[in-house]
């Protein structure tokens, strides 16, 4: 039953990207605080790339349970998982960790614990349904509770319908959504049987715009959809499910397969002219599961610096202009 597969990464870094150290708008998030910095190197390049992260932490979650899946990262940097799972815990929740891949998800832990959290892991395929259940039961029985779910894995073939096969679609469609579904299946007796709780899944702007794909946009479009599903179906359940879209975000995989003119076209088309990190997308997370967002239900949030906004001309416009004051 526990399992993984092989050829796949679901080791919870994602898809999604990160940004340059050091930028204005993330300047307020250096120092010290709840959490050790982090540092990761740009692929292909000598400097170190250093992710602020949150000193502004707020007990709003204290009490509260959480399952976050994907929770470990490949290597030693911060990915969304990771990232996710440790400001729910700076916030005071305690966290189960799950990944299909104990060592990664074990640094998770062991980031916690030391940071003061509190946290235990979980190792299995959330592509079964039985792991499914056993996360949810062990997670009830260890910390008597479930209020919040982060579906947070997800992988990624990026091939043309041409190329695409049934064995590929059904993989993306399995690992990006029918987890999803499962988890959320078994979380949602818990929670209601204490009172409510939190559904949070982690999508992308590939599902509201084409990026290439032909399973991975549908499969993320779809996470949004089976989010507003359960918000519609169990609201009066005291349960609230929400999406968050990341965009252009640069996370320890995305290093590794960006190359460096990607990543500067990427912040040249934005509104905001730069990257944003893991820590953005667990800053989402963390509202939308807290009570601050206790009249937010059904929404798709994107976390992109304002690109799924802007039209192709003047984002064409803005490459041009960055471009010539490079």
């Amino acid at each position: 039953m526990m399992h993984a597969q092989k050829n796949d990464r679901r080791c919870g870094d994602g898809e999604r990207q990160h940004g340059q150290a050091g930028d204005r708008a993330r300047d307020r998030r250096a120092g010290h605080g709840f959490f050790a910095s982090s540092t990761a190197h740009h692929h292909g390049q000598g400097s170190a790339l250093t992710m602020p992260q949150p000193t502004d932490i707020y007990p709003r979650l204290k009490g509260h349970c959480a399952i976050v899946t994907g929770a470990g990262t490949q290597g030693e940097g911060i990915g969304t998982g990771r990232a996710i799972a440790m400001l729910l815990a700076g916030e005071g929740a305690h966290v189960a960790l799950v990944d299909r891949d104990g060592d990664c998800v074990e640094e998770t832990r062991r980031r916690i614990v030391e940071a003061g959290g509190q946290a235990f892991t979980l190792v299995g395929d959330v592509t079964v349904n039985a792991d499914c259940r056993y996360f949810v039961e062990q997670t009830v029985a260890r910390t008597g509770r479930l209020d919040i779910l982060v579906n947070n894995v997800g992988i990624s073939q990026p091939v043309a319908l041409d190329e695409a096969d049934e064995t590929g679609w059904t993989q993306v469609i399995d690992v990006n959504v029918k987890s999803a579904m499962l988890m959320a299946r078994h979380a949602v007796p818990a929670m209601k049987a204490g009172g409510g709780g939190s559904i949070v899944n982690i999508s992308s702007i590939a599902g509201i715009r084409a990026h290439g794909s032909i399973a991975y946009g549908p499969s993320k479009a779809a996470m949004a959809a089976l989010a507003r599903e359960i918000a519609v179906l169990h609201g009066r359940d005291g349960i609230r499910a929400n999406t968050v879209a990341p965009g252009h975000i640069m996370t320890p995989h995305a290093m590794h397969v960006l190359p460096g003119d990607m990543r500067a076209l990427r912040r040249a088309i934005g509104p905001l002219g730069v990257e944003g990190d893991a820590w953005d997308i667990a800053r989402a997370v963390a509202f939308l599961a807290s009570d601050d967002a206790r009249f937010i239900t059904g929404v798709l949030l994107p976390v992109d610096g304002g690109v799924t906004e802007i039209g192709p001309i003047p984002a064409h416009f803005l490459a041009q202009a960055a471009i010539a004051t490079a």
